[in-house]
């Protein structure tokens, strides 16, 4: 290769390198620029962009859960060795309510913090019989997914800011957020904090 072709091959080798960057940069400016955060595709998502300013990494209508989380017959059951309850969202809601600050840290590299209200794990856990050392079952709305069914072990079950969480920052649980109940545990994963809850189920 002469050293004309060698001149030209580095300035095209630079010019791709540059164009690269630059698109890149065009991509990933809406993490710096609020007004350009619409072209933000390869970034990490924005904790506070999402229904009640927390984002959400799977929607109910992505999960398939809008009309059985809207459903009003919606109950949530709660399977003991000594009993086995089956909770509206109002049952839910007249028992004594704890707040929990804690956070959602999902897969993708975000975490937010965010004050959540409920019924303790551990109250239900109570009032079946469950042992002390007790891991729980947890089963979600979603009719399919890795996550529908997830196991909580029994230090997150006892610990006091584990909930049943029924609302978010004094609000209501938006849909996105789990509504009418989820799980928020401390030290898990965004993926184990099971949206749209159906059942909790004591395990031997």
């Amino acid at each position: 290769m002469s050293g004309r072709e060698t001149l030209r091959s580095r300035r095209a080798f630079l010019a791709t390198v540059a164009a690269a960057t630059g698109t890149l940069g065009v991509l990933t400016v809406g993490q710096s620029v609020g007004w350009l955060r619409g072209t933000n595709l390869f970034a990490p998502r924005v904790p506070a962009d999402g229904p009640q300013g927390l984002a959400v990494n799977r929607t109910a209508a992505a999960a398939g859960v809008e009309d059985l989380a809207n459903d009003p017959s919606w109950r949530l059951t709660v399977v003991g060795p000594a009993a086995t309850l089956s909770l509206g969202r109002d049952q839910l809601l007249a028992m004594a309510q704890t707040v929990s600050v804690l956070p959602i840290t999902c897969v993708e590299g975000w975490s937010a913090s965010a004050r959540w209200d409920g019924v303790r794990i551990r109250d239900l856990m109570d009032r079946v019989g469950a042992p002390t050392d007790a891991r729980v079952r947890v089963t979600s709305l979603e009719p399919q997914g890795v996550y529908r069914v997830t196991e909580l072990p029994g230090e997150f079950v006892r610990h006091p800011t584990t909930l049943v969480a029924l609302g978010l920052d004094g609000e209501a649980l938006d849909l996105d957020h789990g509504y009418p109940a989820r799980l928020i545990a401390p030290n898990r994963p965004g993926v184990l904090q099971t949206k749209w809850l159906t059942r909790l189920e004591v395990l031997a």
